[in-house]
């Protein structure tokens, strides 16, 4: 049994992390820290918890945390730095659940922030953490870095296509809509029933933060003396609390490819990705609340132009459910442990 800390827990990531970790058979949650709410009882905050955790919010303590065997970031950006350093150096294992470090460079996680980084000496350490690309470097990771939930979805679509070298990396689509608690858990006014309900809206069209890390990843996997891998990425906001849907288009660079079996090999022993038998299109219900990726692959009219469709839900493949995951992966569980959930329907 491990004990676990909680940075940040007041958040949707944060209570989603205590939901999986509730029914986590080699996890105990110790600590869940929030300034706001320290001595509050978690499920006074959270109803849905009552009978699972009887433990109250904390203020954040170095020396508490340290004595945890892994610790998760549920945190805005900027707040795990501050205290990465000293925990990593007390050799605590940390998964972050924030964007601190998932970009590599330095000055291009500032210039997407805007703020500069505080530990730019700790970005070569830290393991991005989408466990059908590095669960080899995860399994013996310090820092993992858990991907953002647009990416998530993003590149699990993609990653087929560019590690074969079947299509043109330089011009990449990935058209994006996602529920609105992928906004987190402030009151904002955009973000209010009336502003969103029977509505459909681009936002971030013009540059999106997440898409350095997009592009990092894709770029990582192509072959060698190919290309850059160029996305236009163009993210929505759709009525609806949890769920993204990616629609992803790319060109095929020649013959006529068996896209259908590409993608089931490829992902064949994936236990969290789905790849839906050839002419079903899959639906943001039909993974809520669970770890799944689930995704479509089509050659539309045969016309060169490949189509994928891939649906996660944000909170749990997309933050919470894929940073258990790569907690499992790190202190050798079985990966599906606390996360072989089927999605929630109706």
């Amino acid at each position: 049994m491990i004990q676990v800390g909680i940075v940040g827990g007041t958040g949707y990531t944060g209570v989603e992390l205590l939901r999986l970790l509730a029914n986590h058979s080699q996890a105990e949650v110790k600590i869940i820290t929030s300034r706001a709410e320290a001595g509050l009882r978690v499920d006074e905050l959270y109803p849905n918890l009552r009978g699972f955790f009887d433990i109250e919010f904390t203020a954040p303590d170095v020396d508490e945390l340290a004595a945890c065997d892994v610790v998760f970031f549920a945190t805005p950006h900027g707040v795990a730095q501050a205290m990465m350093p000293e925990l990593l150096a007390r050799g605590v294992r940390v998964v972050d659940l924030s964007a601190d470090f998932r970009i590599r460079d330095a000055e291009l996680w500032s210039s997407w922030y805007d703020q500069q980084h505080s530990c730019p000496e700790l970005l070569p350490q830290a393991v991005y953490g989408l466990p059908e690309l590095n669960r080899e470097a995860i399994a013996s990771a310090q820092l993992v870095a858990c991907p953002g939930c647009y990416p998530t979805a993003i590149e699990l679509g993609f990653l087929p296509l560019l590690e074969q070298g079947i299509v043109d990396p330089g011009d990449l689509i990935a058209s994006a809509a996602s529920g609105s608690s992928g906004a987190g858990r402030q009151a904002k006014i955009p973000m209010l029933l009336a502003e969103t309900g029977e509505s459909f809206k681009a936002y971030g069209a013009a540059g999106h933060r997440h898409l350095p890390e997009i592009e990092q990843t894709l770029n990582d996997v192509l072959p060698a003396g190919s290309e850059s891998a160029r996305v236009t990425f163009v993210p929505h906001l759709v009525p609806m609390v949890r769920g993204i849907h990616a629609t992803l288009y790319a060109n095929l660079k020649g013959n006529a490819v068996d896209l259908q079996a590409l993608f089931e090999e490829r992902f064949a022993n994936e236990p969290f990705v789905d790849v839906m038998p050839a002419g079903s299109l899959p639906e943001t219900r039909t993974v809520k609340g669970s770890n799944v990726c689930r995704l479509a692959v089509l050659e539309p009219q045969q016309r060169g132009k490949v189509v994928v469709l891939s649906v996660i839900d944000n909170l749990t493949r997309g933050s919470s459910g894929q940073a258990i995951q790569n907690m499992n992966i790190m202190f050798g569980f079985d990966e599906t442990e606390g996360l072989n959930l089927p999605g929630l329907l109706p």
